[in-house]
């Protein structure tokens, strides 16, 4: 659900809630003393994170194969 920013009128408070588009309005129509803020929505490209190219990956194995030594291992992801 999204997040709105609710500004009161006569004080200027201003207050967040998570409600949904029908909750809104309802919370709108039994509170006249708050307007709607304009806020920007977070947007999400829903790629998630991808790895790393492949000369980044090289350096952070070189890392990892210069600092295991002997009985102790590197915890470096090499991806």
């Amino acid at each position: 659900m999204p997040s709105y920013y609710f500004q009161n009128k006569e004080t200027g408070e201003v207050i967040e809630k998570i409600l949904s588009f029908a909750e809104r309005d309802q919370f709108l129509e039994e509170n006249p003393n708050f307007k709607q803020m304009v806020s920007a929505p977070l947007i999400h490209s829903g790629r998630g994170m991808s790895k790393p190219d492949d000369g980044f990956r090289d350096l952070l194995k070189d890392m990892k194969k210069k600092h295991s030594q002997g009985f102790t291992r590197s915890s470096i992801n090499t991806f």
